[in-house]
């Protein structure tokens, strides 16, 4: 951790992972800044007396804030989080030591939805599996049945788990390649929204039976933990593609893999995985599979829109001011 020199009282603040070079400065400008620019992971016990001695951080989904990390932060007000999910934080064990948790919604909501259907693309027709075919020489002649075919996505199903913001920007974006969508929330949209995005309400197994193509996009928590597994496998096609670009343990990897091995499914595009950055080595077997590394809010106009709204809102917290993008009101004291 570098500590930059001060001539006067700054507030010490912690960057727990690297962040533009512009967006660093300015905040040294105002805080002691504590900066991680190397990008390291910290350690659960370098993160816990890295928060003993600051007022405010910002972190990532690779930093766990929950009671442990917070036992010795007596003076932490603020942990702004650079993501909307925020299964990261213990919000419980935050607004019992005064902590205010913030995240970063809104500003990532159309490049995630943009790389979710890029992703169900590259799934459905084969893109990934196309090109290595193509790289490693088999392709030597233009074929009707002998390249790689795939699903189409034009005036099929698509099916929505999770229809917050970023799930109702794919289920628009469906609409223009003629998709029927259906989704499964755990609370239905209102009638206007369904009917912004073409959208029927069904329940979880008759969505997974019905779909063409599932996409995940619901939080991380545990009732949600492998919302799909070994049985809700088995209620889809054996034509049905699988996208989650949600969060790793909504999907049981290591039941998906097996079921992709055996063709129960046709394929999976994959962006989050149970305990990233480790991926289960038997996806990484299997040619059915496409795999990104947790890219889908990953421009860089959105990736800087985030660390604004997160240095916003510690800026605001550590003013005494409510954070825009605030998760536990309790902690928030006038």
């Amino acid at each position: 951790m570098n500590t930059q020199p001060n001539t006067q009282y700054k507030p010490k603040i912690l960057l727990a992972r690297a962040i533009f070079p512009q967006a660093l400065a300015k905040l040294e400008e105002t805080f002691e800044v504590r900066s991680n620019q190397a990008d390291r992971v910290l350690s659960p016990e370098e993160l816990q007396k890295e928060l003993s001695e600051v007022v405010g951080a910002l972190v990532t989904g690779s930093e766990c804030i929950d009671a442990k990390a917070l036992a010795h932060a007596k003076d932490l007000k603020v942990v702004a989080n650079i993501s909307v999910g925020y299964n990261n934080f213990d919000v419980p064990a935050m607004t019992a030591a005064g902590v205010m948790a913030t995240n970063t919604p809104d500003v990532l909501t159309d490049t995630t939805a943009d790389f979710g259907f890029a992703l169900l693309m590259a799934t459905a027709r084969r893109i990934t599996e196309s090109e290595h075919w193509v790289r490693n020489g088999h392709w030597d002649k233009w074929s009707i049945v002998n390249n790689p075919l795939g699903m189409d996505l034009h005036h099929s199903t698509i099916g929505i788990i999770g229809m917050g913001r970023i799930g109702q920007g794919i289920a628009k974006r469906a609409l223009g390649f003629g998709m029927k969508v259906i989704y499964h929330n755990r609370s239905r949209l209102s009638e206007a929204d369904e009917k912004a995005c073409h959208a029927q309400y069904v329940s979880k197994e008759e969505l997974l039976r019905s779909a063409d193509h599932v996409i995940l996009v619901l939080p991380y928590t545990a009732e949600n933990h492998h919302t799909i597994g070994v049985k809700e496998i088995a209620l889809m096609k054996p034509t049905a593609t699988l996208v989650n670009i949600a969060r790793g343990g909504i999907v049981d990897d290591l039941a998906l893999a097996q079921a992709l091995k055996e063709n129960k499914i046709f394929a999976a595009g994959l962006d989050v995985f149970e305990g990233e950055p480790v991926v289960n080595p038997e996806l990484l077997k299997l040619s059915n599979v496409v795999i990104a590394p947790h890219i889908a809010s990953a421009t860089e106009k959105t990736r800087r829109a985030m660390v604004d709204l997160a240095v916003e809102n510690l800026r605001a917290a550590l003013a005494g001011k409510k954070p825009p993008s605030l998760i536990n009101a309790e902690a928030f004291k006038t």
